[in-house]
C-alpha cells in the first residue's frame, strides 16, 4: 500500500468516531425535541379536538418537518458505528442491527407520516373531515407504533449493538451491560405513553457524547480513537 493510500485510510479511521459522535448528538436532540413538541401540542384528552390551537398546529408542523432531519442523522450514526466495526463485526448481529434500525425508523416516519395527514386534512376542511371519531383513530395509530413497534424496534437495536461491543470490545462492559438492561426495560414495558421512546434518543445521545470525548481526549494523547476494536488490533499485532 502506498504511503498515500495509508494516510487517506488512517485519516479516515481517525475521522469516523467523531462523525459517528456528532450524528448521534444531533439525531438525540433533534428527535426528542420532536417527541416533546408533540406530546406539549397535543391535547391530553383526546376528545379535545377543538383545544387543538393554531399554535399547536403550527408546533406539530415544525416537528413533522424536523423529523426527517432527526432520521438522516440516525441513519448517519448507524453507518459511520457499521463502518468502524469493518471486517470484526459479527454479521448476524450486524444484519439485526441494521435492521431493526431501520425498521425503527421506517415505524417513526410512519407514525409522523399519519399525524401530519391529520394535520393537513385538517387544515382544509376542519373538523368536517377530521371528526373526533377519525382524530382518536389517528392518534391511537400512532401511539401504536411508537409505543408498540418503534419501542421494540429500539430495543432490539441497542440490544445487538452492545452484542457487537462485547464482542469487538470498542465499549467498556459496564456500558454494554448497561445498555443490555435499558433495552430489555424497553421491551417488556407495556407503558403506552410517548415519553417512553425518549430513553432510545437519550441513550444515543450519551453514547455519543462519551464516544465524543473519548475520542478527544484519545487524540490529545497521541493514541488510538477509542473506536478501534479489539479483535482487530490483537491481530493485527499478531501479524
Amino acid at each position: 500500500m502506498s504511503a498515500e493510500n495509508k494516510s487517506t485510510k488512517f485519516m479516515h479511521h481517525a475521522r469516523t468516531p467523531r462523525a459517528a459522535a456528532i450524528a448521534g448528538i444531533l439525531f438525540g436532540i433533534l428527535f426528542s425535541y420532536c417527541i416533546v413538541l408533540v406530546q406539549l401540542a397535543v391535547p391530553a384528552n383526546p376528545g379535545d379536538l377543538k383545544d387543538w390551537t393554531d399554535a399547536d398546529r403550527r408546533t406539530i408542523s415544525l416537528a413533522m418537518e424536523l423529523i426527517p432531519l432527526a432520521g438522516l442523522t440516525f441513519l448517519w450514526f448507524m453507518g459511520v458505528v457499521r463502518d468502524r466495526l469493518g471486517d470484526f463485526e459479527d454479521q448476524f448481529f450486524s444484519e439485526v442491527f441494521q435492521g431493526s434500525g431501520l425498521l425503527f425508523l421506517g415505524m417513526t416516519f410512519s407514525a409522523f407520516a399519519v399525524g401530519a395527514g391529520m394535520l393537513a386534512a385538517y387544515h382544509i376542511g376542519g373538523d368536517e373531515i377530521i371528526t373526533i371519531d377519525l382524530y382518536q383513530f389517528g392518534r391511537l395509530i400512532m401511539s401504536e407504533m411508537f409505543t408498540t413497534y418503534a419501542l421494540k424496534m429500539a430495543s432490539v437495536f441497542m440490544f445487538s449493538l452492545s452484542t457487537l461491543w462485547l464482542q469487538t470490545g470498542v465499549m467498556p462492559r459496564w456500558l454494554c451491560f448497561l445498555t443490555y438492561a435499558m433495552a430489555i426495560l424497553m421491551f417488556v414495558s407495556t407503558s403506552i405513553s410517548l415519553w417512553m421512546i425518549l430513553f432510545f434518543p437519550a441513550w444515543v445521545f450519551f453514547i455519543s457524547v462519551y464516544v465524543l470525548i473519548l475520542s478527544i481526549r484519545q487524540k490529545s494523547l497521541g493514541g488510538t480513537d477509542g473506536m478501534t476494536p479489539n479483535i482487530g488490533r490483537t491481530k493485527i499485532e499478531q501479524v
